[in-house]
């Protein structure tokens, strides 16, 4: 079933003042049950965990309710489901993490089709530990990775990659990337932030070790999630406060969790399998089709905006699978056409998007033009899109 977009967008407050909206790849926007959902969780009754009064209840059920929405939103145990403020944040711990067994002469694998988010902690833990850092190259003619500059060595210990292009919408074959790097012995950690705003996320499935993603992106309240097995977590030693509990996931959240953002995440995974409401079945059933439905959706959109772009304006995205989202360059003009598009209340922004080695690697111009969909795009936003380039044709 097609996703209703006109009822959809009647959820979200920020669209009546009549913004079209295209920053998607740098944050959604939020719908009201997610707002409602962190403000019914912090104005309680509301204490720290607990098993006794019900503002201790409230708390543990904001934290049990967390881990079971993302559970089916990873599609892994809950107990793999560990909390962080950003992914930047998460990646960042767990370089530190993994790098206690790293070992000069060790190599690692990073991407440079990468957010800097997936490629500067893991350079920097290598760096501390003597470990060698090996590149996984972008292709310039398709804009997808170069697989044949994938070095794996019996001493690989990690390979980290995205699951799609915050910038290009790339989305590299992770299974495949996967499955060598188990061959070589190897963990694999993917970047899902982009890729979780517009697709369905089946960590298993995709061979990753681990998972991270931010709720901010589709729909929800700014923190991270990372996605992993529980006995995987298990083999992984972080340092903690003596008290603080030695189980997992719960050993890597370091402090009190803040139980209303943990609520508005999970009112944004409910959000989402609820956009197709005829959808009935378990949360995951009903996120696999809803999510199926806004692939739809979006890639329609997508479509339409290459097919009217096409010739007009540099478009950087060539890759046959990919996101929707487009990168461009306008002569210089970019920084120009941000402004003219928000005077039309169109949000178009311009920059480099922490895909340091995107740029580099593809001898791109600092700042290009980002257009990303998201599922409360109608087809009026990308009229008036197009209408505003159309002064940079």
């Amino acid at each position: 079933m097609a996703i209703d977009v006109a009822a959809l967008r009647a959820h979200f407050p920020s669209l009546a003042h009549g913004t079209a909206f295209f920053d998607g790849p740098a944050g959604t926007q939020t719908p009201r049950q997610v707002g409602d959902a962190i403000a019914g969780t912090l104005t309680g009754p509301l204490s720290n965990r607990g098993k006794v009064s019900p503002s201790e209840l409230n708390a543990e059920n904001a934290v049990a309710g967390f881990r079971a929405a993302y559970a089916d939103f990873l599609g892994v145990p809950a107990e793999g489901v560990v909390h962080g403020r950003s992914a930047t944040q998460l990646t960042y711990d767990f370089s530190r993490h993994l790098a206690k067994g790293w070992r000069e002469g060790d190599e690692i694998v990073v991407s440079r089709l990468d957010h800097d988010a997936n490629v500067r902690p893991w350079v920097q833990a290598a760096a501390r530990a003597g470990t060698t850092v090996r590149w996984l190259d972008i292709d310039p003619g398709t804009t997808e990775l170069d697989l044949d500059s994938l070095v794996l060595t019996e001493r690989t210990r990690l390979v980290a990659v995205t699951a799609a292009s915050n910038v290009l919408g790339t989305k590299p074959p992770i299974r495949r990337i996967a499955d060598l790097a188990h061959d070589a012995g190897a963990l694999v950690f993917v970047d899902g932030v982009h890729y979780a705003a517009h697709e369905l996320v089946d960590v298993p499935a995709l061979g990753a070790d681990f998972f991270v993603c931010s709720p901010y992106k589709f729909l929800g309240p700014h923190c991270g999630v990372l996605g992993a097995s529980p006995a995987l977590l298990e083999a992984v030693e972080p340092d903690k406060l003596t008290p603080s509990p030695d189980t997992v996931p719960e050993r890597f959240e370091f402090g009190t969790l803040p139980y209303e953002i943990l609520a508005g995440a999970t009112a944004a995974v409910d959000f989402l399998a609820g956009m197709d409401p005829g959808a009935g079945g378990t949360r995951r059933e009903r996120l696999t089709n809803s999510l199926g439905s806004l692939h739809d959706h979006e890639t329609s959109l997508r479509t339409r905006l290459e097919k009217e772009l096409d010739g007009a304006i540099t478009v950087h995205c060539k890759a046959d699978d990919r996101t929707p989202t487009l990168l461009m360059s306008l002569g210089g003009r970019e920084r120009e056409a941000q402004r003219h598009l928000a005077e039309r209340k169109v949000v178009a922004p311009a920059g480099s998007f922490y895909a340091y080695e995107v740029f580099a690697a593809l001898n791109l111009e600092d700042p290009a033009l980002r257009v990303g969909l998201a599922p409360y795009t109608s087809a009026e936003d990308v009229d008036r899109l197009l209408d505003g380039l159309s002064a940079f044709v």
